[in-house]
């Protein structure tokens, strides 16, 4: 696989370079010919960009696009009877996997290469998500859920009672399939049980991940039952390697959050359609915290990254309150390079570096509305769209080629 006279983003800091010559042996890339820095371009080029990755999803729900329409958080993803868990004990296996191929090939033609799943239904579904991700490509990053809440209110609201002989043996067998462990929110579980699991993943080398602060009853339901915020009980408990959301976070947490060096993952389009409060990306950004993206649940959004990108930069823009900031590498990097500073970074760099993985994206700056973009980064961010990705490539491997 070879490419020439176009523009690739090089390195970590996505630095845009005139290129000579980029060329592509079995999964690495062997040559990278950079000629010089550009910033403009004046007639249309080809643009080489590492692959994106979407660092929250819920493919399982990706069968029933905006099916959560009009439905609080409560109402479409709690356990047990939110709709999107009914409306999944639905399908039958076969069919499931296939609408799970068919978004991951959705995720594919909008330039993501792999992304990170809080799977439903304990091990099945993990097994489900990894046949799907088989069958396209895609790496998916299977973090499995147990199928069922393992504890009643009375249990939970004691907090004594450790994980049954039946949800270990849940638990092991999810983790011979996915690459870890996910939980809807902190109160779903009790602090016996979150030192178990997080002893468990450790012996097994297997990640954790779970939601914090999404609103405010996170955080106070949590405070009731151990004197402590959702945050603060993930952080010093269970100590996971992503945590997702915190879309209410204060100051304090942000701080705990920045000295904790534990990655988060923002997902502001689907907190924006549930009516909820936004990230606050400017303070994480400022407090140095490391951020990655994600489009959350199919049936609140696309799961397109080009999409978060948008509405992220725009966001975090307003948020600064000036023309300013932030550098539009930043946001960037939350679908990119910031992944290197995560357990997946050897797997996912983020970065187009001789002898790294050949995994990018090719994007055609010969359109209309891009052949004399003034800032070729700014317009990744704002102006790029599904049809102006023209081949998404993991390892060597093509996974979309535009016809």
């Amino acid at each position: 696989m070879h490419f020439s006279d176009c523009i690739v983003l090089s390195g970590p800091e996505l630095q845009p370079f005139h290129c000579a010559s980029f060329r592509v042996e079995d999964a690495n890339i062997v040559e990278l010919d950079l000629v010089e820095p550009v910033q403009r371009i004046e007639s249309g080029a080809m643009v080489l960009m590492p692959g994106l990755v979407n660092a929250h999803t819920h493919m399982g729900d990706s069968f029933l696009p905006d099916g959560a329409t009009g439905l609080t958080l409560e109402e479409g993803f709690f356990r047990p009877d939110g709709f999107k868990y009914r409306e999944i004990a639905k399908l039958d296996r076969a069919a499931h996997v296939d609408h799970m191929s068919d978004a991951l090939r959705y995720m594919a033609a909008t330039g993501t290469v792999a992304h990170v799943d809080f799977r439903e239904q304990g091990p099945d579904g993990a097994a489900r998500l990894k046949e799907a991700s088989a069958a396209t490509g895609v790496r998916s990053v299977i973090l499995g859920q147990f199928d069922s809440v393992p504890f009643d209110l009375d249990e939970l609201t004691e907090n004594m009672a450790g994980l049954s002989p039946d949800s270990l043996a849940e638990l092991e067998a999810m983790l011979q399939i996915a690459d870890g462990f996910s939980e809807s929110t902190m109160n779903d579980l009790t602090d016996p049980a979150w030192k178990e699991i997080r002893e468990l993943t450790d012996s097994r080398g297997k990640a954790r991940a779970v939601h914090c602060l999404e609103n405010e009853g996170y955080r106070n339901v949590s405070l009731e039952r151990t004197g402590r915020g959702d945050l603060i009980q993930a952080i010093e408990l269970y100590a996971p390697d992503l945590i997702v959301h915190v879309t209410v976070a204060n100051d304090e947490e942000i701080e705990r959050l920045a000295r904790s060096g534990i990655t988060v993952v923002l997902n502001p389009r689907a907190n924006a359609n549930l009516g909820l409060p936004l990230p606050p990306v400017a303070k994480l950004l400022n407090a140095g915290v490391n951020l990655l993206l994600g489009t959350d649940n199919g049936l609140l959004n696309s799961p397109s990254m080009l999409a978060e990108l948008d509405f992220t930069y725009k966001l975090a823009k307003s948020q600064y309150g000036d023309s300013i900031r932030p550098d539009p590498r930043e946001i960037l990097k939350m679908a990119t390079s910031n992944v290197a500073k995560t357990r997946w970074g050897r797997e996912l760099p983020g970065a187009l570096t001789v002898g790294g993985p050949a995994t990018f994206s090719a994007m055609n700056f010969h359109q209309a509305h891009l052949r004399r973009s003034a800032h070729i980064l700014a317009s990744i961010l704002c102006r790029v769209t599904p049809a102006d990705v023209l081949q998404t490539v993991r390892n060597g491997q093509t996974l979309y080629q535009a016809k």
